[in-house]
């Protein structure tokens, strides 16, 4: 009976050491909670004056997770690949979106290294995953870096249901990438559809990307946010801030977008960034003219030992005038960031961000004086005035 037993147990493992030659699934996650101050905070939407706030605050150097991700070798130098990651909220551990566990993403794909990737699910756009390396987001937190509102989606916000992605191998340093999204509206194949393309060229300490992205409102005609659209969490539209609430009617959002970096050296390296918004009204919405929002952006990071990062950038929203806006608004943002490490995977960061507003936009289909909302972390609670001030701490662990 022993020998019997010793020889099970020595074939079980033998079966568990092929399997995990051939496969693997990691678990991990993020945990980062914090405490944030704003000098001036109000509801979305509202008329009210604001008022100073401190919070617990939560996802702002990282946003929480935890996740599942594996492949397996197919042979041929294919891989079968996946990732299941779910958001939640580190301060009282609520799910990030209601009406799912795997919100952040849930996709399954094959990879090639000859051939490229293909992937299926919920996922960022191929016009974010080309743009993201030298996104203001990377050093500065989308929290409190994030171009005003995240209006011209280069942090992580924009997930994406129903979508296949197909991002190229590396030609020389060129890749290129493109993604679609079905709506899923009954007799119409543009409804609620999603769709980017993009190219990234990556050279020594230099690099470049360029990108188109498209997001349709399923309800036609334009108007409230319609339940087929592709970029839904959880059936309400995605990044909606003081910068944009007057155009969530829109028929659909169009995005153009170039970033760059270069590397100096170890320890310092510049980012930029452009982008052109636009929102695009149709027969139901409750603004008559393109809104069109032109950023441009510039990061400089330095570390100057292994534990510290730090991280300044600067930009600038402009708005043409449109739909009874004599004075298109303007957003001016400036933000710092400090990291220590503690460990390699744990650390203390700290952020502090100023932005002002000046011009006219809409709200609720009235031309009102345009307010300040620091990055995406603020959208919620934007100032009633031209300024905001913010500053955060707090400790992040990886596992």
């Amino acid at each position: 009976m022993r020998k019997t037993t010793v020889a099970i147990v020595a074939v079980t493992g033998l079966v568990a050491h092929v399997a995990s030659a051939q496969n693997s699934v990691t678990l991990y996650g993020v945990v980062d909670n914090g405490l944030a101050y704003q000098n001036n905070g109000t509801t979305l939407g509202s008329s009210a004056q604001g008022h100073s706030l401190v919070k617990m605050s939560t996802g702002v150097w990282l946003g929480d997770r935890f996740g599942l991700k594996g492949s397996e070798d197919l042979g041929g130098g294919s891989k079968a690949i996946f990732t299941l990651e779910s958001g939640f909220a580190g301060t009282n551990g609520a799910s990030q979106y209601t009406g799912g566990l795997f919100t952040r993403q849930a996709w399954v794909g094959v990879t090639n290294a000859a051939y490229g990737t293909l992937t299926a699910g919920r996922q960022y756009t191929a016009y974010y995953t080309l743009l993201a390396p030298y996104s203001p987001t990377t050093w500065l937190t989308g929290y409190f870096g994030a171009h005003p509102g995240d209006i011209d989606s280069l942090d992580s916000l924009y997930r994406v249901n129903n979508s296949l992605v197909y991002l190229s191998p590396s030609f020389h340093g060129l890749t290129f990438g493109a993604s679609y999204a079905f709506g899923g509206e009954p007799g119409s194949l543009n409804a609620g559809s999603t769709w980017s393309a993009g190219l990234q060229y990556l050279s020594g300490p230099f690099g470049i990307g360029a990108a188109f992205q498209r997001i349709n409102n399923s309800t036609s005609g334009g108007g409230a946010w319609g339940a087929y659209s592709t970029t839904s969490n959880g059936g309400a539209q995605t990044a909606v801030s003081a910068i944009n609430n007057g155009y969530v009617t829109a028929q659909a959002q169009q995005r153009v977008a170039v970033t760059a970096g270069y590397k100096f050296s170890p320890a310092w390296e510049v980012t930029a960034s452009y982008s052109n918004v636009q929102y695009i009204p149709g027969a139901n919405s409750t603004f008559r003219d393109t809104a069109i929002f032109n950023t441009l952006g510039a990061v400089l990071h330095f570390k100057p030992a292994a534990a510290w990062d730090f991280g300044a950038g600067y930009a600038y929203t402009r708005a043409t005038k449109a739909n009874g806006a004599t004075n298109g608004a303007r957003y001016q943002q400036f933000t710092l960031t400090q990291y220590y490490a503690l460990s390699k995977r744990t650390g203390l960061y700290a952020a502090q961000a100023y932005q002002h507003a000046s011009g006219q936009t809409l709200n609720n289909g009235a031309v009102v004086d345009a307010t300040a909302s620091i990055g995406d972390g603020f959208s919620g609670n934007p100032s009633s005035t031209r300024s905001q001030i913010g500053v955060g701490v707090g400790l992040v662990h990886r596992f």
